[in-house]
């Protein structure tokens, strides 16, 4: 059993991700996992509820673009303005304003990503996650293992290369990643085999 839990984690996928990360204590960091023990979701915090409104939204309309484009194209732009008015509306920044498209190596122990910003070793950060396409939302803090150079060649425009090992991931997120790695490593082999 662990050994096939072992084989299942190792599993790591490069793939397009929108991901915001911020500096943490670790002291928020128990404290939300205190709460956790006591029954409280660590997805109650403040702020995080635009994320999960707008990876909801995100998910039913790329359900809804598979059957009627043009609909959810309408809609897109409906909950595009409705997002900026609420910015307006309540001001200041939420963590979805820091979500960046990027390219990360994921896997069920962490994530590593190329940056232009250096992060110092043993710091936690806080993590916000959105797997692409099926837009699966996991929050969680992360511990930092490794920053360095990155070449030009690896990665055009980035300075570092910042790997994070999880530190408080709930063990349903960390099976969420597991079964996104598997469902893009299964759609990059059948692409190679259908694309010689």
């Amino acid at each position: 059993m662990t050994e096939s839990l072992n084989r299942r984690q190792s599993v790591r996928v490069t793939d397009r991700v929108m991901l915001a990360i911020q500096t943490a204590s670790s002291e928020k960091m128990q404290a939300v996992a205190k709460d956790f023990q006591q029954g409280i979701s660590p997805y109650n915090q403040e702020g995080l509820t635009d994320i999960q409104l707008f990876i909801g939204a995100q998910s039913a309309l790329a359900n809804l673009r598979e059957r009627d484009a043009d609909l959810a194209d309408y809609l897109q732009h409906l909950d595009n303005k409705m997002n900026m008015m609420l910015k307006q509306v309540r001001g200041g920044e939420s963590p979805l304003d820091a979500l960046i498209m990027r390219k990360a190596n994921i896997s069920a122990n962490g994530i590593a990503f190329f940056t232009d910003t250096p992060a110092k070793l043993d710091e936690i950060v806080e993590t916000h996650l959105v797997l692409l396409p099926t837009y699966i939302y996991v929050y969680s803090f992360c511990k930092v293992i490794a920053c360095d150079s990155a070449s030009e060649k690896e990665e055009p425009g980035s300075k570092f290369r910042v790997a994070l090992e999880f530190a408080f991931v709930l063990d349903e997120d960390r099976e969420k990643i597991i079964q996104h790695t598997f469902r893009q490593q299964s759609l990059a082999l059948r692409n190679r085999r259908l694309n010689p």
